[in-house]
């Protein structure tokens, strides 16, 4: 297929050219491994000024979508790559192998860079989802910045870059410009564009920023970085985001309660406690969407609320293609029952076979993890409406969910995205979180100690 850009993504590829260093924030569905591809087509063959690059990726999309762009695209024919996932011999095999590009997934890091045994003489690195590189605690993140010198250019991809807040920048950077502009220190960004927020004595549970900080932070960033939103550069379908409210009854709002006050509840099966608010969010939430496990790991059912309002939902659309996003196991489990009894036929989204079924209408009702529907993955050839049956607090897997069907090459002229919200539980408070784009683990625990307090 002929390569046409459009005017942003020319611009795109022209930036990466020319910045020996570039953080490029694209908006979800605006094409930024085609982007990146050509610039580095570009840097190859016509600049030589890259000549052996390292592309680092969920594996997803290591795995297929670097691949799949590169062969889709007639002016990319001439790029050798190897792709270098699975068992160490199938990877050292792949490293071996002749190639300009080679693709890895970012698991796979720390092993080639300490363990494989090649020596590290990639001169370009691109890193897809540079949010996977938003702890600057982590092994991969480490093993990365011992090799950083090395390398002459460097190229970070992101729709999310601070999807829990401006703290992830500072690691995200530091691996792009070796802490030239945010700081080679978490403290002294911490004391330059933060001030302490949750503290218990001398110990800090969260910061926010200074007055005036968020500006600072996007000046110093502003001669590496460009960003770009797809409502700016596209016409995308129309996103209507809706609420479905289920109410429990009496019993079962009174079992939610109990569990609010006590952080126990006693249940035929066992007892279930919650440590702290982080795991009480989680037993909440498990609780609204209909049941929850125990600590023998048993599932004890709570409510159906959620699974007759889906039912109803699949109904409603009359055939037409849904996708359902599920968070915990044995809401999968309980939804597969429920649409296997009703004789609702159903597909999990977790093959590559699956995903192609899903994209040519066969599939009625799909069922995705937001884990795995993360990024890179196109689903938008097979439908336009989204079911939330549980709701995550990560602000990064919700959007990165919705954007399977709100992109790019979407036919529909809307994208509806329901939720299914139990009343007066916790379900609201995320909601509330992520329409506040505030998911920040400071949110989840506020919400959680919100409610226990309110309840005492």
């Amino acid at each position: 297929m002929k390569y046409e850009p459009h005017d942003y993504q020319q611009f795109a590829i022209e930036y990466i050219r020319a910045h020996p260093v570039a953080a490029v924030l694209l908006d979800m569905g605006l094409g930024k491994t085609s982007i990146t591809l050509t610039a580095l087509n570009d840097l190859l063959f016509d600049y030589f000024e890259a000549h052996k690059i390292l592309v680092i990726a969920p594996l997803r999309v290591a795995r297929n979508t670097w691949s799949g762009e590169i062969s889709k695209w007639q002016h990319l024919e001439d790029l050798k790559y190897s792709i270098i996932v699975g068992t160490e011999k199938e990877r050292k095999a792949a490293l071996e192998k002749q190639a300009d590009i080679y693709i890895i997934n970012r698991e796979n890091i720390q092993w080639l860079i300490e363990k494989s045994g090649y020596p590290f003489d990639f001169d370009m690195i691109v890193v897809d989802e540079l949010s996977s590189f938003k702890n600057h605690d982590a092994k991969r993140f480490k093993a990365l910045m011992k090799v950083r010198p090395k390398v002459k250019r460097i190229v970070g991809l992101t729709g999310t870059p601070s999807s829990n807040g401006l703290m992830d920048l500072f690691a995200e950077f530091k691996l792009l410009d070796m802490g030239e502009r945010l700081g080679r220190f978490i403290g002294s960004y911490r004391a330059n564009y933060f001030k302490p927020d949750k503290m218990n004595g001398p110990i800090v549970y969260s910061y926010k920023p200074l007055p005036g900080a968020e500006q600072r932070i996007y000046d110093a960033i502003s001669d590496i970085t460009i960003s770009m939103k797809a409502a700016d550069h596209l016409k995308m379908p129309e996103l209507i985001s809706s609420r479905y409210e289920v109410q429990m009854d009496d019993i079962e709002k009174q079992k939610y309660e109990q569990m609010k006050e006590q952080l126990v509840l006693s249940l035929p099966e066992g007892e279930v406690t919650a440590a702290n608010a982080a795991s009480l969010s989680g037993k909440l939430l498990q609780m609204s969407n209909g049941a929850i496990y125990t600590d023998e790991g048993e599932v004890q059912l709570i409510h159906e609320k959620k699974l007759d309002a889906l039912e109803d939902m699949i109904e409603a659309v009359n055939g037409k293609p849904v996708l359902v996003a599920y968070w915990f196991k044995h809401d999968l489990k309980r939804i597969m029952q429920r649409l296997t009894e009703k004789k609702i036929l159903f597909e999990r989204l977790d093959t590559d076979t699956s995903i192609e079924k899903w994209n040519k209408g066969e599939i009625p009702v799909a069922l995705i993890h937001p884990a795995s529907a993360g990024h890179g993955l196109n689903l938008q050839s097979g439908g336009n409406t989204l079911i939330w049956f549980g709701l995550t607090w990560s602000l990064e897997l919700y959007q990165q969910t919705v954007a399977r069907l709100w992109r790019q090459g979407q036919t529909a002229g809307t994208v509806v995205v329901e939720h299914i919200i139990t009343a007066e539980t916790i379900d609201e408070r995320v909601m509330k979180a992520l329409e506040l784009k505030d998911n920040t683990q400071s949110a989840l625990i506020d919400a959680v100690k919100a409610e226990v307090v309110h309840s005492g």
